[in-house]
């Protein structure tokens, strides 16, 4: 991924943000080249890394360099391992989202898979991506923030259950949130939280509404039992039972890639989708769920189903204290969990336009370590102003030669989007040179005029 000279110029004044963390001259030419070699060679693979770097490719170590600094070897008056360097970035996404009435947090358990690796240290079983069945790889939790018109990385922790230090993967959402909590106070702003069905633990309700946050979350467990008011009394059923009860609030229109009828592929086309609501109440405690004693606390919250007209698709059945009331409220609720599909689509884009499972080194210190310097590449592209919903990715897949599939899940690879940027540069500079020839000689040759369809002097 090249960058134009101002962009070069920007990524430089961010990298100055993590000036902090190094101690020496040395260190920081190989964080920073570390990072522009990242973007440039959208690879972790450190020898494709060093070559890729503006700092690095004239060393003839370069790709040493980047490997002791990711194993702490040269790095002892500096502090870069994957826990400051996460640190920074959180400060960086804080400023980022100064001054918004409202912040959307979207917390994501992605996997990083590594099928073929065994010498790594601390591989543990993750889902493959495709099909049944598990592979090697680790786990990462992430969270960002997003503004109305801005967007900061507020976590990312990389983990494996093979680690001496490992608790439970509880144990680990329930330290994404308390740090996404603390940090998100100062910005004095309301905080929504977007979570997907693996979320769906009243432990992690429980951390959110204790801190007086907010959140929309789909279910997985319909057979969670759930009060209902039923005339004068709550009475106690499941959330399928609920739903009887529930009344229609909105009609949304929106745009997915999905299969309608006899379409013979997947496309991306408008679709509307039908929002349902009815008010709940469910039990929780603020206390982790290792405190038998903890106070339980009772909050009224609404049931919401979506039905997408014109599928065959199962509902989405979410949970939120935000009220549904009206065709407005209905619709923020459907509007905040769809954000929370393109941010997961971003990081899917992030994770392979950075080349984040090519990553080979075999400690996990220096794994955690590498993979958190990827993330603050990401963080330059967000405020470089690269959507969330990544309009400019469909493009270059498509310039890549990349077609919709029948499986929605078929996204476009890294080396579909590369060779799409390549086209579009080469294209650019196809243009460049056309206009010099004509400045020059005042017509482009006629026969290689009329091959591209060119007027001679145009």
């Amino acid at each position: 991924m090249e960058l134009r000279a101002e962009e070069a110029e920007r990524l430089t004044r961010y990298l100055e943000h993590f000036n902090p963390l190094v101690g020496d001259a040395r260190t920081k030419a190989v964080f920073q080249g570390t990072v522009k070699g990242i973007i440039a060679a959208q690879s972790l693979v450190c020898a494709r890394i060093a070559a890729s770097s503006p700092e690095l490719a004239a060393s003839p170590n370069g790709e040493q360099r980047i490997r002791r600094m990711v194993s702490g070897k040269t790095t002892q008056r500096s502090t870069l391992d994957d826990q400051a360097v996460t640190e920074r970035l959180r400060e960086r996404g804080i400023e980022q989202l100064a001054g918004e009435e409202e912040v959307w947090v979207m917390v994501d358990g992605s996997d990083l898979r590594k099928p073929y690796a065994r010498r790594m240290e601390g591989l543990m079983r993750v889902r493959k991506l495709e099909g049944e069945g598990y592979t090697n790889g680790y786990r990462t939790l992430n969270a960002i923030g997003i503004g109305r018109a801005r967007r900061g990385i507020l976590y990312h922790r990389l983990f494996s259950s093979r680690e001496k230090e490992f608790v439970s993967e509880p144990y680990e959402v329930q330290q994404c949130l308390q740090t996404t909590i603390a940090a998100t106070r100062r910005l004095g702003a309301r905080i929504i939280y977007g979570l997907d069905s693996g979320f769906d633990d009243i432990a992690v309700w429980g951390t959110i509404w204790g801190a007086e946050q907010h959140l929309v979350c789909r279910l997985c467990h319909l057979d969670r039992i759930v009060e209902q008011r039923v005339e004068d009394t709550w009475q106690r059923v499941s959330v399928e039972q609920a739903a009887k009860r529930m009344q229609d609030w909105a009609i949304v229109e929106t745009e997915m890639v999905v299969q309608k009828g006899q379409q013979p592929c997947p496309k991306r086309q408008k679709i509307r989708a039908c929002v349902s609501a009815c008010p709940v109440r469910v039990a929780y405690s603020e206390e982790p769920r290792s405190k038998a004693k903890a106070a339980r606390r009772e909050k009224e919250v609404w049931l919401v189903r979506v039905t997408l007209r014109g599928l065959d698709w199962e509902p989405w059945w979410l949970l939120t204290d935000l009220p549904v009331v009206d065709a407005a409220s209905a619709t923020q609720v459907f509007s905040l969990y769809r954000q929370r599909w393109a941010v997961e689509d971003a990081f899917k884009v992030s994770k392979e336009c950075l080349g984040w499972e090519e990553v080979q080194l075999l400690d996990l210190e220096a794994v955690r370590n590498l993979v958190a310097l990827s993330w603050v590449a990401v963080g330059f592209l967000y405020e470089l102003g690269v959507t969330l919903e990544w309009p400019e990715v469909r493009l270059l897949a498509r310039l890549g030669g990349w077609e919709a599939r029948k499986d929605p899940k078929r996204r476009p690879g890294k080396i579909v989007l590369t060779r799409g940027l390549r086209r579009l540069l080469d294209m650019a500079a196809t243009q460049a040179i056309l206009a010099d020839e004509i400045a020059t000689y005042g017509q482009i040759p006629p026969r290689l005029a009329a091959l591209i369809g060119h007027s001679s002097t145009s």
